[in-house]
């Protein structure tokens, strides 16, 4: 009989069928999984109110209910998550702001063999003038979003680089990585907090294999 619902805890217990289908495969995903996610030049705390983050964009349940399980295991805060979490939405949301600009130079037929350029970001002002209400509003939230509260300007800057590699937003990657250096970011920093944004990306695909058991042995 097919089980109408999609997405339940305890789905999940089916993951160690992986170890059994590919186990080489699955036990070198574990070991990447382990070291993205341990303690280094960013504490595990950090680590993981990134992971919840970057859960909110992937949009993998079973990854939001895990890692918000063990961030509040290390004393977060819900009030530090949802500061995390707003990072996210804004990252998520400012990379569909930012690929206006292709839109943009879509819409004027411009001819430019390069879809990404750095110059691009001279239209920004456009966005101000074809709809200024909107603009604006997105602007006070993104401000509001990345400025230090609970979490410092640093940590959320950590956050806005991981996300911004899961939405593969060239502006975005350009923009807060060099927002991170201003705030003594350090290169092992930011590639860490790249690597946890990796293992939840490829995370979030091997959780979602446990609906694809659950697809396969249906009758």
């Amino acid at each position: 009989m097919i089980n109408e619902s999609l997405y339940k805890k305890s789905n999940i217990r089916r993951l160690p069928e992986l170890g059994k289908l590919a186990p080489e495969t699955f036990k070198a995903f574990v070991k990447f999984d382990q070291l993205a996610l341990a303690p280094g030049a960013i504490p595990q705390k950090t680590k993981e109110l990134i992971a919840v983050a970057v859960a909110h964009v992937t949009g993998c349940p079973y990854c939001i209910d895990g890692h918000v399980s063990k961030v509040k295991k290390l004393e977060a805060s819900k009030e530090e998550m949802l500061e995390a979490i707003m990072v996210a939405t804004a990252l998520k949301a400012g990379s569909a702001l930012a690929h206006r600009l292709n839109a943009l130079n879509a819409y004027d037929e411009d001819g430019e063999e390069e879809l990404y350029k750095r110059s691009n970001m001279n239209r920004f002002g456009e966005f101000k003038e074809l709809g200024p209400e909107s603009f604006q509003a997105f602007v006070k939230f993104d401000t509001q979003a990345l400025k230090a509260g609970l979490l410092s300007c640093k940590e959320k800057e950590l956050i806005a680089v991981a996300v911004a590699h899961v939405t593969g937003c060239a502006y975005c990657i350009e923009t807060h990585t060099k927002k991170a250096k201003q705030l003594d970011v350090t290169k092992e920093e930011l590639v860490e907090a790249i690597f946890v944004a990796t293992a939840l990306k490829a995370g979030s695909a091997l959780a979602h294999s446990v609906n694809a058991l659950n697809a396969y042995d249906e009758n």
